[in-house]
């Protein structure tokens, strides 16, 4: 599973593939890692095997031009879709490397692996070529010196990378309260076709026990690891068409089941004391 995952994100990745085939390869590979995660619950919940643990991930992010904390939150974002909650180290307004530690369940984490640096690497392409496409209209529309053009295009991408992350994440929040209702509701239906419908209805119910118990363990677990906080500052450049530009990439592929790339969690972005 993990190598056809690595496979569609390898499509998505290639340059000669359009924005839209790149979201939909990268939708699948979502899809094919929440599938996964919920049938491990499952089997899990069958034999009567505790949870998974709860346990954590570094991921680099970069600061390059002043960007970083736009980048954070859009990758945090993406993380709390996977029922994850994550802390920021070094999250200054400098150009360097900073640090998102997320705590989450080992499947969770596993995903994220996969997908984050893919994601990354997409969000960044396609705010680097609409900047410039922006850019390159102002241009054409006014006579606008090269300072103003710089302070234009740096709201813009902030804005953007930010509003692409939670387009992302709220697709995948769909898809995850999806899925786990089409699994519940065939459940239900073949439970009246005798004891292996019974099973599989009991299945999918300790599957959603196990999964919603996750939320409240990774939570705990959080708190444990970061009991003292400051939540980070909210970031004051808002550009309203780098934002509606950015939300409009991050939902454009969907995915056959009929819904867009998803699944479910709360942000719980904060920064070290």
């Amino acid at each position: 599973m993990i190598e056809r995952v690595r496979g569609l994100l390898r499509m998505a990745e290639d340059p000669a593939v359009t924005d839209s085939e790149s979201q939909a390869f990268t939708a699948k590979a979502a899809e094919l890692m929440t599938r996964h995660a919920i049938a491990e619950a499952e089997a899990r919940a069958e034999r009567g095997e505790s949870p998974e643990s709860v346990t954590r991930f570094d991921f680099p992010v970069s600061g390059v031009g002043g960007h970083g904390k736009a980048r954070v939150k859009a990758l945090a974002g993406i993380a709390a879709a996977y029922g994850c909650q994550s802390a920021v180290r070094g999250n200054t307004s400098a150009n360097t490397e900073r640090t998102l530690i997320i705590v989450g369940t080992a499947s969770a984490l596993d995903a994220l692996r996969v997908l984050l640096p893919s994601i990354t690497m997409q969000m960044e392409a396609s705010a680097r070529f609409t900047a410039r496409e922006h850019i390159a209209n102002l241009r054409e529309l006014r006579n606008y010196d090269r300072s103003t053009l710089s302070t234009e295009r740096s709201r813009f991408y902030r804005s953007f990378v930010r509003a692409y992350g939670y387009a992302v994440a709220e697709r995948i929040k769909e898809f995850r309260a999806r899925l786990r209702q089409e699994r519940e509701d065939d459940g239900t239906s073949e439970s009246a076709s005798g004891e292996s419908g019974e099973q599989e209805a009991a299945s999918s119910r300790g599957a959603e026990v196990v999964l919603r118990t996750d939320v409240d363990r990774v939570r705990e677990d959080f708190q444990r690891r970061f009991p003292q906080l400051k939540p980070t500052r909210p970031e004051r450049t808002h550009h309203r068409a780098g934002y509606r530009a950015g939300y409009v990439r991050g939902r454009r592929a969907e995915l056959g089941i009929g819904t867009s790339v998803g699944q479910g969690g709360t942000s719980a972005l904060s920064e070290r004391e």
